[in-house]
């Protein structure tokens, strides 16, 4: 049976000596197993092995005239291209100090010559053998690397898609659009971006927590889908009785959020911050919001972040019970409820980047023929005030 592998298939020896008998003898002895290149002395070796493809392994003699093998070996274990190419000693040094330099410098076999032929190809195939089986580890860990983060890209997005449509699900029931969600999303990391290098917020911030706060700020209101519709969808000012009923939407966001929590069992979950937001972003920094009355730094950052971003977009929009209003109005309230209503640190972010929020509000700007058509349905008296948006924020 002929073992002897295609010339198409055979890995490739670099021959590095200065003497032509050696280079005939070693040549001689495996070119029907391998590929074989040649180089006489050590810049010519370097230039070969830098060269694409580079040699599989590389056979070196250290006596050589200006550049030994021990110099050359140095030079191709500290170059990236080359430091991963095995590399044997073929020498007529044979002092165990000579061997031990070698060895010490990166190769990883010392032959001593007169060469014998069986040793140097059993040394060659076993070395080669090494080198491939790593070859093939090292593959198949980035084989499997990648598909761990393909896997975790498509797990991600399916996890964003599915939060998407919970939170689109409920603003179906209500009176805002698709594009209220993303809105509050880039305006809740705006604000956590400027606000990353406070010192009362830095330690809370960090690039995960905001990556979760974007997550997480389409589902501040999905409680509104336990809210009946007579109140939920009430074009009108709520009376107090109603009110009451419409508070209760933290608390069923809170608590389905939390039944997702024990299912999946992470404690660290960006559902936290979810449950967070969904329960305390109607708190009021001065204690007079829902549904607990916290104030202050008892409100969760999270919380006091979509408060700012849920009020802005609430105030420009245009709704069935009012009109949108200007940005700049819209800014003075939000200043006006500067240390009452809102966190005081995070409205002075809001007023430093007010416009990269009239930005985003342009981007996802929603459809106005739809507002129209939502706006004062026949039989029902509109709040021309928009008392009922300040109730409810």
């Amino acid at each position: 049976m002929n073992n002897t592998p295609d010339f198409a298939e055979r890995q490739t020896l670099l021959i590095v000596d200065d003497t032509p008998d050696n280079i005939t003898l070693l040549s001689s002895l495996l070119k029907n197993r391998y590929r074989i290149k040649v180089a006489t002395y050590g810049e010519r070796a370097l230039k070969i092995a830098a060269m694409e493809p580079p040699p599989d392994l590389i056979l070196l003699d250290i006596m050589m005239p200006g550049m030994d093998g021990y110099e050359v070996c140095e030079r191709l274990k500290a170059d990236p291209r080359t430091a991963g190419i095995p590399v044997i000693f073929l020498t007529a040094r044979a002092q165990v100090e000579d061997e031990e330099k070698g060895l010490k410098l990166g190769a990883v076999d010392y032959i001593t010559k007169p060469i014998s032929p069986p040793v140097v190809l059993a040394r060659v195939e076993t070395h080669l053998t090494l080198k491939n089986a790593q070859q093939f580890l090292k593959d198949r860990n980035t084989y499997l690397e990648e598909e761990v983060r393909r896997r975790t890209r498509e797990v991600v997005a399916i996890q964003d898609v599915t939060i998407l449509a919970m939170a689109s699900l409920a603003e179906t029931r209500d009176n805002e659009t698709g594009n209220h969600i993303r809105r509050t999303q880039h305006y809740i990391r705006a604000l956590a971006k400027k606000l990353q290098t406070h010192p009362r917020f830095a330690q809370f911030l960090t690039d995960e927590t905001i990556d979760w706060l974007f997550k997480s700020a389409p589902l501040h209101d999905i409680g509104k889908v336990g809210i009946p519709d007579r109140i939920l969808l009430k074009p009108a000012q709520f009376t107090p009785e109603e009110f009451e009923v419409m508070k209760t939407h933290t608390t069923l966001g809170r608590d389905a959020i939390l039944v997702a929590e024990k299912h999946l069992d992470l404690p660290h979950s960006f559902l936290r911050i979810a449950r967070e937001i969904a329960y305390s972003h109607q708190e009021k920094w001065d204690g007079s919001g829902y549904p607990e009355g916290l104030s202050g730094d008892d409100i969760p950052i999270s919380a006091r972040l979509m408060a700012v971003a849920d009020v802005y977009d609430a105030l420009i929009s245009q709704r069935i019970y009012k009109e949108g209003m200007p940005h700049e109005q819209t800014v003075a309230i939000l200043r006006e409820g500067r240390g009452t209503h809102f966190d005081p640190d995070v409205v002075d972010a809001f007023l430093e980047i007010a416009e990269e929020f009239r930005a985003i509000a342009a981007r996802f700007v929603d459809s106005r023929q739809t507002l129209q058509e939502q706006a004062n349905p026949p039989g029902v008296e509109p709040d021309p005030q928009g008392r009922r948006q300040f109730d409810e924020n």
